[in-house]
């Protein structure tokens, strides 16, 4: 009885193991299939273009647009999540974020979002004016939220879960160097939404956008591990 409990726990977990994998995508912005248009602003319009495998996102001056494209389903667990994205030279002090990010609900969610960032935290950073600043969050379980200065062009953001002791344990990677990691105090019951928007935030600038801002995705990836 114990062999046939025990082969069938085995059975179990490899069968866990190979949907999981079936996750495993790359998803090239030729079109937006296996992708949901999302919104959370009074505004209707899409503000999503594709143009040669492009995907660009955008904002409006003047405005609280917060626009978003996510995938189908929610159901991306432990392994490596990667998005090349354009950083564009943003608006001066304009509070206007380019995000590279997974999402279950509001104290489970994981981000790479860009902006201009406040002048306090430039001056802190040193950051010249080609610079933006890339800010690796966790919204709760627990929070955290670091800010680093990159260059404006194409990145390559990296946010990759491994299992310890049961929990992820959560490596935020910039170009493939690893800025900040933590320890989470959840795991694989968790499942996550990847998500790519331009969205205008107040966290991360100093005023109302004054021009319209944007942002490029050129791909986005999702692998498996344990």
């Amino acid at each position: 009885m114990k062999k046939i409990i025990i082969l069938s726990i085995s059975f179990l977990v490899t069968l866990s193991c190979y949907s999981q994998k079936e996750n495993n995508k790359k998803w090239k912005f030729n079109n937006l299939g296996g992708w949901v248009y999302a919104h959370q602003d009074d505004n209707p319009s899409q503000q999503c273009e594709l143009k040669k495998g492009i995907l660009k996102i955008f904002t409006r001056p003047q405005s609280w647009d917060r626009k978003k494209v996510r995938t189908e389903t929610k159901s991306y667990t432990a392994g490596r999540y990667t998005w090349k994205t354009y950083i564009p030279q943003m608006g001066e002090k304009d509070q206007a974020s380019v995000g590279s990010w997974i999402y279950c609900d509001d104290h489970h969610e994981l981000d790479f979002e860009v902006g201009y960032g406040k002048v306090e935290v430039r001056e802190k950073l040193n950051a010249a004016p080609d610079e933006m600043i890339a800010y690796m969050t966790s919204q709760d379980f627990p929070f955290t939220s670091i800010p680093v200065k990159i260059k404006t062009g194409w990145h390559i953001f990296e946010i990759d879960l491994s299992v310890k002791d049961g929990k992820y344990y959560a490596s935020w990677l910039i170009d493939k160097v690893v800025r900040h990691e933590m320890q989470l105090k959840y795991g694989t019951e968790v499942s996550f939404y990847i998500f790519c928007s331009v969205e205008n935030l107040k966290f991360i600038g100093d005023q109302i956008p004054h021009q319209e801002n944007y942002g490029l995705f050129d791909f986005v990836q999702y692998k498996y591990h344990e």
